[in-house]
């Protein structure tokens, strides 16, 4: 019988993790025949193939190996050895709930018109988190909530879900395309926007998607993310990244551009950082740390894309001066 539901879960050298996720799946009440896992092996040097090799003696997983090293690179190898509709991803540190399945089974047969859909995914601290890491400061830490009620995606809602609780229809990815390679992960980098780009690649197509909060995982918080600095190389990462995706809305630009920045890119930069600079003077800690993690994603946009722009025209010269 053909599975409803592919479970992908892209994994390097985090074996004791994919052992706590894989867990976690076949404590689904979804019966076993309802969804296959499929566990993408990107050049792990661990006891990554011992675990997924104890696993598949109890239920059914399948282990497949993508050399090229990066998460899009990985979720790619994934849809293409699957079998399901429904091909639903999760990290492979991640636990879903016992309902997981059933909910994203639910949810499909109810939102026929939803063409991808996620939901929330809720945190397991290591302990106490600091003041300053409130529910609004957890795109660095790959969790999210939207609150209690289902919202539509897509369609001029600027949010998406996040790829640890993120369910794609595979007649979606036939028509606008796999996860981009511009713009994954890779080994220790941050602030990536595969994710991002995916949805609003598929919006661009007209098609719609859904969070549903229905849908839970829970993701262990790393204490190296619990900190300041983190969140700084983040959303410096995440600007870079945001740069290459050139999302639609962001980009447009009623003023002009200048070295391939929207105007209003420098104004939101200068902006942040007069707001970081008098918060900092007034000693409001709090709202200085929020403008200056925003003042750093924009000057990481404006950097990449002047830098780009910097190496075309070296690029576009060199093609015209003769040899």
């Amino acid at each position: 019988m053909t599975p409803m539901v592919s479970v992908v879960i892209c994994t390097v050298d985090r074996a004791d993790a994919l052992r706590r996720a894989l867990a976690s799946l076949r404590q689904q009440t979804a019966p076993p025949g309802m969804f296959e896992v499929i566990v993408v092996d990107n050049n792990a040097t661990d006891d990554t193939t011992a675990i997924v090799a104890e696993a598949a003696a109890l239920a059914p997983v399948r282990h497949v190996r993508e050399p090229r090293q990066g998460l899009s690179f990985a979720r790619n190898c994934g849809v293409h050895a699957s079998r399901g509709d429904l091909i639903a991803f999760t990290d492979d540190d991640v636990c879903v709930a016992p309902d997981w399945i059933e909910t994203i089974r639910r949810t499909a047969a109810e939102q026929r018109d939803a063409s991808w859909f996620g939901g929330r995914v809720l945190p397991v601290w290591p302990s106490d988190a600091p003041d300053w890491l409130d529910a609004s400061c957890w795109a660095p830490l790959a969790l999210l909530d939207f609150g209690p009620s289902r919202i539509p995606l897509g369609g001029g809602e600027p949010r998406s879900v996040i790829g640890a609780n993120l369910i794609v229809r595979r007649a979606a990815f036939a028509a606008a395309g796999l996860f981009s390679p511009h713009v994954q992960r890779v080994g220790d980098g941050i602030g990536s926007t595969e994710d991002h780009e995916l949805q609003t690649r598929l919006a661009r197509r007209g098609l719609h998607g859904l969070y549903e909060p229905a849908l839970v995982v829970h993701s262990p918080v790393d204490r190296q993310r619990m900190t300041r600095e983190y969140h700084r190389r983040w959303h410096a990462g995440h600007g870079r990244f945001f740069a290459i995706m050139r999302e639609p809305s962001f980009e447009a630009s009623v003023r002009g551009r200048v070295l391939d920045v929207p105007a209003h890119a420098y104004r939101a930069l200068a902006e942040a950082t007069a707001r970081w600079m008098a918060a900092s003077l007034s000693l409001r800690r709090a709202a200085a740390f929020r403008h200056e993690l925003q003042a750093r994603f924009l000057a990481a946009y404006v950097r990449e894309r002047i830098r780009g722009r910097i190496a075309a025209m070296r690029t576009h010269h060199d093609q015209r001066v003769p040899a």
